[in-house]
């Protein structure tokens, strides 16, 4: 059968240059309009191509080097990224090379590179397959790395990028009965009652999806509204909502949810998220700190670095250089001094960040208690199935990383603590 992936290599190598070369996330790349006009195999072909080559670029840098006496313009060496990526991952040698040589042959400012891009390629193609297999497991850049090993070790960090290069399975949260949703959907129910699906699969194609019966969710992510254990008829506000996951997991409990964001349009997403899963909750466009009002519980997932995501956005280290880390913890303090004049009496405050640093989880949590003797850190609300009595803080917090279930396919890094205010 002939491989007709030319469209998606195109394309892939066009997100490569959006990330690598103006700093894009890949999430914002993949709404250009060259990627809206593909068919939709194409699109979601391109999407892995990219991220799978950027997730191992250390590699396939590793593996062209020898074969470039200097870095070519860089339409032309992601071009050679994406096939080397392919080269050396089982891709049909004559398709992946012919494809990239009429890539930079179709573009004027390139075309004299198109000897060059053959040469490389057929050098890839006898030495490459057997040199990646030798190659170390792709590092995060030290800016991230430095920190990570100073709060996990060097046998930590290398076991999350290990995680990391490994990439992320498909996670549901289910509406109703998880094991009858596993069934449907051929995946395995999570310690926490989540489905995994770990072959990749077209997620709107799935049993259940129109029906609204579950919503993609990392497990990690799902567990802050588990331990926040929601009762039918709570007033629960949910700070920072979108895109939505933990506002359907209360609306799903029956409390009374009002889901605040800043942004007008991840808030539509969220309204669609709602809509589908045929459940709902009061939507407020605006900002969190200017809230009011009195709850029975508040979640603040607060805006974070995201570094416990990279498994799933591996584009995140490479555009990011930690520059913003200051400004971010700075507001998380400030939304949790916020969060906590929200709550009734004998209120309960879930916080989380989807980050590996620890200044953006058990730091945050530490000095909210010195500032705030009379908060208690809820321990026994961490006893749920699933949890690991390894995974809880010294303060009293939980801590998810990535190489936790690491035979399971592990999870995103994540950072919860629930707290207490007075009656």
């Amino acid at each position: 059968m002939a491989d007709n992936g030319v469209a998606a290599r195109r394309a892939a190598a066009g997100l490569l240059e959006q990330v690598l070369g103006e700093g894009k996330m890949l999430s914002e790349a993949l709404g250009a309009p060259y990627m809206l006009r593909l068919a939709y195999d194409d699109r979601a072909r391109a999407q892995r191509l990219a991220s799978e080559t950027l997730r191992s670029l250390e590699r396939v840098d590793r593996i062209m080097k020898p074969f470039l006496r200097k870095p070519p313009p860089l339409a032309v060496h992601n071009v050679l990224r994406i096939a080397t990526y392919e080269l050396c991952t089982g891709g049909a040698a004559h398709g992946v090379v012919n494809d990239a040589v009429s890539s930079v042959g179709a573009n004027k400012r390139t075309e004299k590179l198109k000897g060059l891009t053959n040469a490389v390629l057929r050098k890839v193609v006898d030495k490459g397959p057997e040199e990646w297999a030798k190659l170390r497991v792709p590092r995060l850049p030290k800016w991230l790395r430095a920190p990570l090993a100073q709060a996990y070790g060097h046998e930590g960090i290398g076991d999350i990028e290990r995680m990391h290069f490994t990439g992320a399975p498909l996670d549901l949260t289910p509406k109703g009965d998880a094991k009858a949703l596993s069934e449907a959907v051929a995946g395995v129910v999570l310690p926490t009652g989540s489905v995994r699906i770990k072959d990749a699969v077209q997620v709107s194609a799935l049993a259940g999806y129109d029906a609204g019966d579950w919503w993609v969710q990392d497990a990690a992510a799902a567990l802050p509204v588990q331990i926040l254990h929601p009762q039918k008829g709570e007033a629960i506000i949910d700070l920072c909502c979108a895109p939505g996951g933990k506002t359907m997991q209360l609306a799903a409990s029956g409390a009374n949810v009002t889901a605040v964001d800043s942004s007008d349009r991840r808030m539509q997403r969220v309204r669609e998220n709602l809509e589908r899963a045929k459940l709902s909750a009061e939507l407020v466009v605006g900002d969190a700190l200017e809230t009011s009002g009195r709850y029975d519980a508040v979640l603040l997932d607060a805006p974070c670095s995201a570094t416990g995501t990279i498994r799933r956005h591996p584009d995140l280290p490479l555009v990011k250089d930690g520059s913003e880390f200051g400004e971010l913890i700075e507001l998380q303090a400030q939304m949790l001094s916020h969060a906590i004049t929200l709550l009734k009496p004998g209120g309960r405050l879930v916080f989380c960040t989807c980050s590996l640093l620890p200044d953006e989880g058990e730091c945050q949590i530490e000095d909210l208690l010195a500032i705030h003797p009379e908060l208690e850190i809820d321990r026994d609300a961490l006893k749920r199935d699933g949890i690991e009595d390894a995974w809880i803080t010294e303060e009293g917090g939980l801590r998810l990383r990535p190489d936790y279930w690491a035979e399971r396919g592990g999870m995103d890094g994540f950072y919860i603590a629930l707290l207490r205010k007075p009656l």
